[in-house]
């Protein structure tokens, strides 16, 4: 099912917003804001605050991770009565790592427009700034708070020879690093902090580097980390056949694909490695 983005009627507008910076803003959603019918905020204090600034009144519907269940389904109910509808988040774009993702995913199947507009987010001059490899990158957002689910999530991901992008809170920085350098070893990587703010900051240098760096400083504001990818060259002789095809179905592979693969990765042929998956022979 395709749609026509210049299509305004009956649409919903995710509606990036300034991050720190609000010379940020853009005209486009400047007249954005305007021209809604209501907006599903994150919290709505906070987009008053914005909405006062640009001298607009709009109506405020708070939609948050904690409530979207109960939210899409009067987006749906605007939708049908013919309004527009924004969806913006404190700050930043919303759907990445910021609510909205539900909101979106039922005015989709409900065959309802859905317009993105350009704008501010952390991950992109966060990235730009590195001086780490930009392409390709991955942006996985913010890893688990508690460390045994954290460095199970980062064991999955240290072969991918991609640029990686986390998040992450001011109080979990440097234990999110320290699970870095244990789990992926020491790796050339960026953190960035307060991007746009005024008190702007990039450290750059070695995951230990700059944990020694971040343990010297009053640790304040949100950070984006910037990882180098696994740059030595994969190997998997240390996993099975069995191991190696789960764990591309484990990252949404169909089994015929994940075999293929396998057999790519290991140089050798499909049906060899099926027969192996399949009878352990």
């Amino acid at each position: 099912m395709s749609q026509k983005s210049y299509d305004d009627s009956n649409s919903v507008y995710l509606i990036p917003t300034p991050i720190g910076n609000f010379d940020d803003i853009t005209l486009r959603t400047i007249d954005t804001l305007k021209k809604v019918d209501v907006l599903f905020c994150e919290d709505t204090r906070i987009t008053k605050q914005l909405l006062n600034r640009l001298e607009i009144t709009k109506k405020l519907i708070s939609s948050n991770d904690h409530n979207e269940e109960s939210t899409k389904n009067l987006a749906i109910k605007y939708l049908e009565e013919g309004k527009n509808i924004g969806i913006v988040t404190d700050r930043g774009t919303p759907i990445i790592s910021d609510p909205g993702y539900k909101v979106v995913e039922e005015v989709i199947k409900k065959g309802y427009n859905v317009i993105p507009l350009p704008g501010a987010n952390a991950l992109i001059p966060a990235l730009i700034a590195s001086g780490v490899n930009p392409a390709p990158f991955m942006f996985y957002g913010f890893l688990n708070a508690k460390k045994s689910k954290r460095e199970k999530e980062l064991e999955n991901l240290k072969k991918y020879p991609v640029t990686i992008i986390y998040y992450e809170a001011p109080h979990r920085i440097i234990e999110m690093l320290e699970s870095l350098r244990n789990v992926c070893g020491e790796r050339k990587i960026s953190v960035s902090r307060e991007i746009s703010k005024l008190y702007e900051e990039i450290y750059r240098g070695t995951v230990s580097e700059v944990i020694e760096e971040l343990k010297k400083e009053e640790i304040r504001g949100e950070f984006v980390v910037v990882v180098e990818g696994n740059c030595a060259e994969v190997s998997f002789d240390d996993i099975s056949i069995e191991e190696h095809v789960n764990m591309y179905i484990e990252e949404g592979l169909s089994e015929k694909e994940a075999l293929k693969k396998v057999a790519k990765d290991r140089n050798t042929t499909k049906s060899e490695i099926y027969k192996i998956y399949h009878t352990g022979k």
